[in-house]
């Protein structure tokens, strides 16, 4: 088995480091690159960097705050947000990203999907999904950071993806995201046991606790974490040291 990854998620607006609850909210948490690089020295296995008021604007702003990262920080970095185009992919992983995610534009596009994947590898290639419980083991897709629905069902649009080239798929509860109280174990595992390919489960994590649950009943290959990090709810460090306890396979720093 491969080892599990632990993502420091990092959601931007402007210049700030934001955190909200169910992607709304959206309360400022500092600057950040500068909790870029705690998290890149507390051990983090890689980093993601949301740019969340992107659809608005047509446009990714990350360029300068990815920039300046990657000169001090040696793990993978994975960048979304207002990405449209093969152009737009070019511009960002120039910046110093290794990877982009993509919700919005595949959607509305999914050939976008092949034609990053071709240009830039399929490992390039991460699908966002931002997912919305409705009802028993279903779940819709919605893109515009969690306020448009797409009609799309989750588990259908994602092996769609795939097929299309997508190597990753970093899966976002919106009905959990901000609320501490875990994640969506069930979506995770619907996801994650159709798929050939990585997936990082994001929204909810409140404890340790919760990164065992998903592993094991989830079979998630990564967990992207912010509110436990930015509001020093748990170190990298605690939480490395309890999954390694319950006997996951994870990275050490």
């Amino acid at each position: 088995m491969t080892a599990v990854r632990l993502i420091a998620r990092l959601d931007v607006k402007g210049p700030n480091l934001i955190k909200g609850i169910h992607l709304e909210g959206l309360r400022v948490i500092g600057d950040p690159g500068e909790h870029a690089r705690r998290y890149y020295q507390a051990g983090a296995d890689e980093l993601i960097y949301m740019d969340v008021v992107a659809s608005l604007y047509g446009r990714n702003s990350l360029h300068e705050i990815v920039r300046q990262t990657a000169r001090d920080i040696f793990v993978p970095m994975t960048v979304g947000g207002g990405l449209r185009s093969v152009d737009d992919v070019r511009e960002i992983l120039r910046a110093g990203a290794d990877k982009v995610a993509i919700n919005t534009a595949a959607v509305q596009r999914p050939e976008l999907i092949s034609e990053v994947a071709r240009r830039f590898g399929t490992q390039c290639m991460v699908l966002s999904v931002e997912a919305k419980a409705q009802g028993e083991g279903r779940w819709e897709a919605y893109t515009d950071n969690g306020r448009e629905r797409t009609g799309l069902d989750v588990i259908e649009w994602v092996r769609r993806a795939v097929d299309l080239g997508a190597g990753e798929v970093m899966l976002t509860s919106v009905d959990r995201e901000g609320t501490r109280s875990g994640f969506d174990v069930a979506l995770v595992r619907a996801v994650a046991d159709v798929v050939p390919v990585p997936v990082i489960a994001s929204g909810g994590m409140g404890s340790a606790e919760h990164l065992v649950e998903v592993v094991r009943e989830g079979h998630a290959d990564a967990v992207a974490m912010a509110d436990i990090l930015h509001y020093e709810r748990a170190t990298l460090e605690q939480i490395r040291e309890r999954g390694l306890a319950a006997g996951l396979e994870l990275r050490r720093p």
